[in-house]
């Protein structure tokens, strides 16, 4: 039983299927399967097994993989922490962030904890999605991930943080854009900029809107909020969005209009364990949500 035997069953306990191991670790699907057979022959139970897409841990692997998740996380840990030393530098937090993230909710945090801590390093892994973010904490490739808050997570613990009322985004000449507030029985008719595809934004939007029997027409699609503002400023249609902070001082073409009916979304920190996070880590976590 090698420590790679160990990473690798962990990383298709966590995918559920042996080839996308191979594809993310660049080897074939049998060189993945022969990691998992040695454990299997080490430990002489079966640890895994098949499903109609993909596989599964047994009740054996889940005893397994639990204990590997978590040393390997300690040991990766007191790796970094070692190279630290080696290069004579103050620590290192890794963060993972969505494509809008450091801008409108860690900027004075993070400068803030630069003045403090000069000599340590800062490593940010930009994702597309809350859901990306929560598998890079997952996988133990980021120590902190700042996401939506959303379904609970094998191997993750997520804290809420702060609430993100709902608005409109529309042009300053949009007959909407002097409006106290929009029902949600009108954003039927508006021009929708769609929110990025399995987001959890967008499924916490669309789900609470199908409860209303509310239905958007959609006319573009965006990869992130702030190009959805963007669109909505240059008037290419309207925009239903978090209100981020920084937001409600923007200059320019834009209005955005609150939808009180649609109840918040949810932010906050996630990691594997909060208990497990160095010093350095939590303190970083807490000089951003001091500035929020």
């Amino acid at each position: 039983m090698t420590l790679d035997d160990l990473r690798v069953f962990v990383a298709v306990c966590a995918a559920g299927n042996l080839s996308a191991v191979a594809r993310e670790l660049s080897c074939s699907q049998s060189a993945v399967s022969q990691h998992v057979k040695r454990l299997e022959r080490e430990t002489g139970l079966v640890l895994l097994e098949r499903r109609p897409r993909g596989v599964a841990p047994t009740r054996a692997g889940r005893v397994l993989h639990e204990a590997a998740r978590e040393g390997i996380a300690g040991l990766d840990t007191a790796l970094r922490q070692l190279d630290d030393l080696r290069r004579g530098v103050g620590g290192t937090v890794r963060v993972a962030t969505g494509a809008t993230t450091v801008r409108h909710f860690m900027a004075a945090g993070v400068a803030e904890f630069r003045d403090r801590h000069p000599d340590a390093a800062l490593q940010f892994e930009t994702a597309g999605s809350s859901r990306r973010c929560l598998e890079a904490v997952r996988s133990h490739t980021a120590d902190l991930a700042w996401v939506t808050i959303g379904p609970a997570l094998e191997g993750v613990e997520q804290r809420a943080s702060c609430e993100l009322p709902w608005v409109l985004a529309v042009h300053a000449d949009d007959p909407l854009a002097s409006r106290a507030s929009v029902a949600l029985g009108e954003l039927a008719a508006i021009r929708y900029i769609e929110l990025p595809a399995h987001s959890t934004s967008r499924v916490h939007l669309e789900m609470h809107l199908e409860r209303h029997g509310v239905r958007l027409a959609s006319t573009t699609s965006v990869a992130d909020w702030d190009t959805a503002l963007l669109l909505a400023e240059l008037d290419l249609g309207q925009a239903i969005l978090p209100a981020l902070p920084g937001w409600g001082a923007r200059p320019g073409d834009v209005r955005l209009v609150p939808i009180p009916e649609l109840p918040p979304l949810t932010a906050g920190w996630a990691a594997r364990r909060w208990d497990a996070l160095s010093p350095l880590a939590v303190e970083f976590a807490e000089t951003v949500l001091a500035h929020l």
